[in-house]
């Protein structure tokens, strides 16, 4: 007979080792591990070559006495590091994904510059001016209401494509406009692929990004808003010396191309996890969450999640299985659900994405950015060229500081960042208006200082806004609602901020006549006031958390198998100790 079978236990684990060296393992009896039936991951056993190897140095004692240490040292190789190939490929869904909101930031920033052309060209009174810049952010709602239901139809990546198709056809419209009224409906179509891609290109972005980056993933949209805006202010500067009824015909129209460019590369791209998973494509699911998240487990849980919310059993799993249908009513209850009868969670994640998206307005950002040529001019700038060189000074300074955001959204967090800059835009307005006051009481004079202090309060504004409030903005509304609701969520917060932008776009020259320009600012001022009254005492932090943790964080009561499992848990611990 050869020597006895030993026997090792190691957590939940005995491992019993033969004369050969062969090994086997079968689970501890409870009465053995009282003290450490914990949930907790376990280290991988020593293998049987190390278990021999020491065996034959020191003997079975030492080696059996040994054997936890070896489990120890192996346990920081048994977790998995990041995957840093997935982060890069989530980056890059995220990149095409928010080229979507070029759109807006360039049709935003050309405007700026080709309305004083436009204007001449047609001999347009203000009024009309202020309706041709603003109308588009109201005909955006037909897009963003219609992108909600048409995202949960064919899905996120195809809808963008769709958003791409139509803004190429409302650009070329504009450039080829002969007359006011062709103009208005070529905004009206560009209007539509607008709304579509402010709605989508956060949803999408949200929906594919792992939790450690989503803030920094999220927060893209903004940053090419920013960039198209540049885009923009650069396209006035670069035409402006055409001739009138050709300069700002080219400035509009350029903007069909990138929506050519991005209609052929989003088609690249992979679609949203959650909606294959809304549709009942776990296999299609879990690849792509394999590709985008940062350790297999993680994948894991972000599907299981994922099944949850969308009413799938745990134990149901397939390359293709069949979601829990509500007839008909499956509308009517994300209505039910979101704004007819919310819960008391659900009613304050609903005011919270409606609250930032009309504060981040109602501050006057558009009026800014819309209308900075007339703004230095009543600063005292008159020259041409100054004028629009100076308004790229302000598409620059947005888009570096949006820049720095990103950077900062998944390290700070989101309430300081948002805290901190609406603070500093209160400040810069306050400046802004003071400068322009003195400016206007003095029409006959030049005040050096006062222009200075228009132009740095400016420049200050736009980087405070850009540094918070306008990517926290898209960034806490796509992952505060859940995923049943999250397409109207979206889409109604996304209604919000372009009737709140479009208010504020269609009256400002009204409102500078009726009050002073300067007045204007101190207004805004009062309301990002009331605006950081608002983000310091409603909205919870968000970092870190996944899409599914959201309604916790709301108050939201956790009814399902997650709070049963640590009760479970709890009494085998129970049980087990008095074995």
């Amino acid at each position: 007979m050869g020597p006895p079978h030993q026997s090792l236990s190691i957590g939940l684990t005995t491992l019993r080792v033969g004369p050969g060296g062969d090994r086997s393992e079968y689970p501890t009896p409870a009465s053995r591990c009282a003290y450490i039936c914990l949930p907790i991951p376990l280290p991988p056993l020593p293998h049987r070559d190390e278990l021999s190897t020491a065996t034959r140095v020191h003997g079975p004692e030492q080696a059996f006495s040994s054997a936890p240490e070896m489990a120890s040292a192996a346990l920081p190789e048994a977790i998995e590091p990041k995957k840093k190939g997935n982060v890069r490929f989530a980056f890059a869904c995220a990149i095409l994904a928010s080229m979507t909101s070029i759109l807006l930031g360039y049709d935003i920033g050309v405007m700026s510059g080709a309305s004083l052309y436009i204007k001449k060209d047609f001999n347009l009174s203000d009024k009309k001016v202020e309706v041709l810049m603003g109308i588009l952010n109201l005909y955006s709602l037909v897009g963003s209401f219609a992108a909600g239901r048409t995202s949960d139809w064919i899905g996120r990546r195809y809808t963008i494509v769709f958003a791409a198709v139509i803004f190429f056809a409302g650009a070329f419209l504009m450039g080829f406009a002969v007359n006011y009224g062709m103009l208005m409906f070529g905004r009206f179509v560009a209007g539509i692929g607008v709304g579509y891609a402010l709605m989508i290109a956060p949803v999408y972005t949200a929906e594919v990004s792992p939790a450690s980056a989503r803030g920094f993933l999220t927060s893209f949209p903004e940053v090419f808003i920013n960039f198209g805006i540049l885009l923009g202010y650069v396209s006035n500067y670069a035409f402006a010396r055409l001739p009138l009824n050709i300069g700002w015909r080219i400035m509009l129209g350029i903007g069909a191309a990138p929506s050519v460019l991005l209609g052929l590369m989003v088609l690249g791209m992979p679609e949203s996890p959650r909606w294959l998973v809304m549709k009942g494509r776990l296999a299609d699911a879990r690849k792509v969450l394999d590709k985008t998240s940062d350790s297999a487990e993680e994948a894991a849980e972000r599907l299981a999640d994922i099944k949850a919310s969308a009413g799938i059993p745990e134990e149901l799993d397939g390359d293709v299985v069949e979601v829990p249908k509500h007839g008909n009513s499956d509308e009517k209850r994300v209505w039910k659900e979101l704004i007819f009868s919310p819960t008391p969670a659900m009613r304050r994640i609903l005011l919270s994405g409606l609250g930032i998206h009309f504060f981040q307005q109602a501050s006057g950002i558009d009026s800014v950015v819309l209308y900075s040529p007339r703004m230095f001019k009543s600063a005292g700038i008159t020259d041409e060229n100054h004028l629009l060189g100076t308004t790229c000074a302000v598409g620059v300074t947005k888009t570096l500081f949006i820049l720095v955001a990103t950077f900062f959204l998944d390290r700070v967090g989101r309430r300081p960042l948002l805290l901190s800059s609406t603070g500093g835009m209160i400040l810069s307005l306050i400046c802004l208006g003071a400068g322009l006051t003195v400016v206007g009481h003095n029409p006959d004079a030049k005040i050096p200082w006062a222009i200075g202090l228009s132009i740095a309060s400016t420049l200050a504004y736009v980087a405070f806004f850009s540094i918070g409030l306008g990517p926290i903005t898209w960034v806490y509304s796509s992952e505060i609602f859940p995923l049943q609701v999250r397409a109207l969520g979206c889409a109604l917060g996304v209604a919000a901020n372009r009737c709140t932008s479009a208010v504020i776009s269609m009256t400002f020259l009204s409102l500078s006549n009726a009050i002073t320009i300067g007045g204007s600012f101190f207004l805004y001022s009062g309301i990002a006031a009331l605006a950081w009254v608002f983000f310091y005492t409603y909205l919870p932090e968000t970092r870190g958390r996944t899409l599914e943790e959201m309604s916790k964080l709301f108050g939201a009561v956790d009814t399902g198998l997650e709070a049963e499992e640590p009760a479970k848990e709890k009494k085998k611990v129970e049980m087990a100790a008095t074995n």
